[in-house]
């Protein structure tokens, strides 16, 4: 059955911004960058980047969950929340904003929701801040307990424990601590916590028909908070069943989710997902705590009930058990002017909004735009020229890598990175390509604005993480050594926010070998350009080795090792051929 859901807005498009409004104009301590509606952040309204002499703490995701996280802004809780459309990851541009408006010197702390484009925007935020000159930690948390060990990258979802972590990481921040403390404390508090929904009926999105999957009489257990089908359907059962259920598979030794063990103290908290009464999630709070008391030998130190991370209206509630120890319970102790741990309003009411900040960088430098220099020196030329011929080399692989990628992806693999590499063409007549750090900067700039999907978040953050590296050298002449840093450094960062790593059969499994090679000849005294070359044919091997990969990112998990092993990865081929065509021309342009 099919209906059209009830809602009391406007526009549907405009829920969110609306939904910001009235809670700054409810809570005096609140107030949001004037950026609707592109740039939808919440932020303290006592604090300014300028000023602020603490660890920013600052969390987001789709909307839709609400009062996650924008309800949980407030001193000794988050110091900004930013936020996507319903159930959509906030954009790169959103994300930069609230950095840039709230974090001060100590920097800042991102915790993150464990869901793909969570990951990859926060990510590439995260290194674009860095390049700009913050300093910045990311916590991922992913405390579902509903699903078995996943293969692949996707890992646990992120679910209403990362409530409590947000507390945690708000007081430890709001106690003076710096931001690799406070980041530890976060990351210990992310791994003490597991999480199970259960649900009687979907959400309804505002503005669009809603089907009823689960008809009359049936419940969900283990759903996801943005409408995904969950492990199970079964019969409706008592409420008692349905909690003996989610704490059993919660603190199951089978998948040690959490480091729960009887005659252990836990904390717990029954978060209502949006449409049910808080007499029933106290009627579950009440049946939850003597089964963990008598059933699992579980002293249970705190309790918490309430609406903390919704799904829209859905009917349903969900049951996160934390691990408790005095540090986690001090943090949990720690008071909080966040409105919706909950705590009164009070205080004068401040302006509403304020102004999107600009980068630093922008009001520090020139107001002149970066152009090219009239004059390269030697180091510029060879950039240049390494440039064009890796662009040219993909510009000439579009339509293999269009093909591979019609066998084991989406078929654009050629056509995205084709836009890229044009882009950078036309791009490279600005490039201040006597500056190594800022031109790599700069490519990854026009990568980002042409590329659409993962390839485009993924090489902007490749470009950032090599920039904010190469920066860190206090020569202009850029040496082999630290191109091979920051070679390592994009690895890195690609690794952490994507999740892959070797042997997942991704563009890691050209660069990852390439990286290795290239350091290999270059400690053992290798002439510079010569190790570059051999690390490309190390590239090469590494991208054609994918055809004998199970794929363990991307769309390619999806399709059979039979046809998989026709074709290499087409991206692990894209990255070995620029790599590869970079290489040679250095090897000419030095050997000249």
């Amino acid at each position: 059955m099919a209906f059209h859901g009830k809602k009391f807005i406007n526009d549907p498009n405009d829920v969110v911004t609306e939904f910001i409004e009235g809670l700054v104009e409810t809570y005096p301590g609140l107030q949001y960058l004037d950026g609707f509606p592109q740039v939808k952040v919440v932020l303290r309204a006592d604090i300014s980047q300028t000023t602020y002499d603490k660890v920013a703490i600052i969390s987001g995701g789709g909307s839709g969950h609400e009062p996650a996280h924008a309800g949980f802004v407030g001193e000794g809780m988050l110091t900004a929340a930013i936020c996507g459309d319903i159930f959509a990851s906030p954009p790169v541009d959103s994300i930069l904003a609230g950095i840039r408006a709230v974090t001060g010197p100590k920097g800042c702390l991102l915790i993150v929701t464990n869901y793909t484009g969570d990951r990859l925007n926060f990510g590439l935020a995260a290194e674009q801040a860095k390049s700009e000159g913050y300093k910045v930690e990311t916590v991922i948390v992913g405390d579902d307990c509903a699903l078995p060990p996943p293969r692949g990258i996707a890992g646990r979802r992120g679910l209403a424990g990362t409530i409590l972590v947000n507390k945690v990481a708000g007081a430890a921040a709001a106690a003076g601590l710096p931001l690799a403390d406070v980041a530890a404390e976060a990351k210990h508090a992310s791994e003490m916590v597991g999480t199970m929904g259960v649900a009687l009926s979907v959400c309804t999105l505002p503005g669009q028909v809603t089907s009823d999957r689960l008809g009359p009489g049936k419940m969900e257990l283990g759903l996801g908070i943005h409408g995904e089908a969950g492990a199970a359907v079964a019969d409706l059962q008592p409420v008692d069943v349905v909690v003996s259920h989610v704490l059993t598979q919660i603190l199951s030794p089978e998948t040690n989710y959490v480091p729960i063990t009887r005659g252990g103290r836990v904390v717990l908290m029954v978060n209502g997902l949006g449409g049910t009464p808080i007499s029933e999630l106290m009627i579950a709070t009440g049946k939850a705590v003597p089964k963990l008391q008598l059933e699992h030998g579980l002293a249970v130190d705190r309790v918490y009930t309430g609406s903390f991370m919704t799904s829209l209206d859905m009917a349903g509630f969900s049951i996160s058990i934390m691990k408790a120890d005095p540090a986690i319970l001090q943090r949990l102790d720690s008071s909080t002017k966040a409105p919706y741990w909950p705590v009164a309003a009070d205080g004068n009411y401040p302006p509403a909004k304020i102004p999107v900040p600009v980068p630093p960088s922008r009001s520090a430098k020139s107001d002149e735009p970066q152009s090219r220099p009239l004059q390269l020196n030697e180091q510029g030329q060879i950039l240049e020229a390494a440039i064009e011929a890796a662009a040219n080399a993909i510009i000439n692989l579009k339509d293999s890598l269009n093909e591979w990628d019609s066998k084991v992806g989406d078929g654009d693999c050629g056509s995205t990175m084709y836009r890229g590499a044009k882009a950078i063409l036309e791009d490279i007549k600005s490039y201040p390509l006597n500056d190594v750090a800022e031109t790599v900067n700069e490519i990854g700039s026009s990568m980002g604005r042409v590329m659409g999907g993962t390839s485009g978040i993924l090489y902007t953050i490749f470009c950032k993480a090599a920039s904010t590296q190469l920066k860190s050298s206090s020569n202009n002449e850029i040496t082999a050594k630290q191109w091979a840093e920051a070679l390592a450094a994009s690895i890195a960062a690609i690794s952490k926010y994507g999740g892959a790593s070797a042997g997942y059969r991704t563009l890691l499994d050209a660069l990852i070998p390439a990286s290795t090679v290239l350091q290999e000849r270059l400690n053992a005294g290798d002439e510079p350009s010569t190790a570059f070359v051999l690390s490309s044919e190390a590239a090469i091997a590494g991208a054609e080795s994918t055809k004998h990969m199970h794929a363990q990112a991307g769309r390619s998990t999806y399709v059979s090792g039979e046809i998989l092993s026709t074709v290499p990865d087409p991206g692990a081929m894209a990255a070995a051929t620029w790599y590869r065509a970079a290489a040679l021309v250095v090897k000419e342009k030095c050997n000249r």
